[in-house]
């Protein structure tokens, strides 16, 4: 089975552990992941300015590279791209006054109007692995591990594109399950990280993950799961100026849930690059011997 893969920017730089990790459970599973050729940003954040169409050209390039390489679907893993990837493609299926207008100004490219499904990795696994591919592939399950899924604002958001119903957090926590760990929800699981206002902040201001953090605490969960490289920084790198702050009490490990797949595969740390992450959370990993047969 082949795919074709959009990676994004940040996952071949700072969220290298999201990326590695998640393209490696994929083969171990028997899919030949292949990147598109020539991708760019998405963009990042999906433009809600009505004639601010110049801002769909760089999703909509991507998805014109996914058609000129005859997918019929284009995967996907970091929560802003999904988001941003599929509303520029909804775009391009229901709207033909802006798919004209993009097609025209695109006129090397070929014309695209939709033809390709973006699709969350999430989704994939569920939909066209199967969890019991899965379940029959763990080689290190993830026992003892109460994990938290963390959505966060874009992979529900908005409801046409969401990957599953506002409040629910199915997708992520079957996958959990599935590799043996104990899935602790929390009330905040769907909460803002902060988004990019942190940068307007003072150091270990951000209030808005300091909430997420110290619900999860309070609920019982020892790591968060996410599938966002922003909501990953707000939540994992920031802990240490928030513990500085008395924003919480103590650190929460936080990971791609990519990188737990890749674990409980059997697939090395060192392909999960959990170096990149905060030392809280490999520690936490060896106390639950999830890294004893690594």
């Amino acid at each position: 089975m082949k795919i074709s893969y959009y990676p994004g920017c940040t996952l071949k730089t700072k969220a290298r552990n999201l990326d590695r990790a998640a393209v490696a459970a994929l083969e171990a599973l028997g899919v030949e992941v292949r990147e598109i050729d020539r991708w760019n940003c998405c963009g990042a954040v999906h433009s809600l300015t009505a004639d601010d169409l110049i801002h769909q050209v760089g999703p909509v390039r991507n998805l014109v590279r996914a058609k000129e390489q005859g997918a019929n679907q284009l995967v996907t893993l970091c929560s802003m791209c999904y988001n941003t990837l599929a509303r520029a493609n909804l775009m391009m299926k229901t709207d033909p006054v802006r798919r004209d207008t993009i097609n025209r100004f695109m006129d090397e490219e070929i014309d695209y109007a939709g033809e390709v499904e973006v699709v969350h990795y999430l989704t994939f696994l569920k939909e066209t692995v199967g969890w019991d591919k899965v379940r029959d592939k763990v080689a290190a399950p993830l026992s003892g591990l109460r994990v938290a899924p963390y959505y966060g604002c874009t992979l529900q958001r908005p409801a046409e594109v969401g990957i599953e119903p506002f409040g629910s957090f199915a997708l992520m926590s079957e996958l959990l399950e599935a590799l043996g760990a104990t899935v602790q929800p929390f009330a905040a699981a769907d909460k803002c990280c902060g988004s990019y206002q942190v940068l307007a902040s003072p150091e270990g201001n951000n209030s808005a993950a300091a909430n997420i953090l110290n619900q999860a605490a309070a609920a019982g969960v020892e790591a968060l799961a996410t599938s966002c490289p922003l909501c990953e920084y707000n939540l994992g790198k920031q802990q240490g100026r928030l513990l500085a702050a008395s924003a919480i009490a103590s650190p929460l490990p936080t990971f791609y849930f990519t990188q737990l797949l890749a674990l409980a595969l059997g697939i090395d740390a060192a392909t999960c690059h959990f170096e990149m992450n905060e030392a809280v959370g490999v520690d936490l990993l060896r106390e639950k011997a999830c890294l004893a047969a690594v």
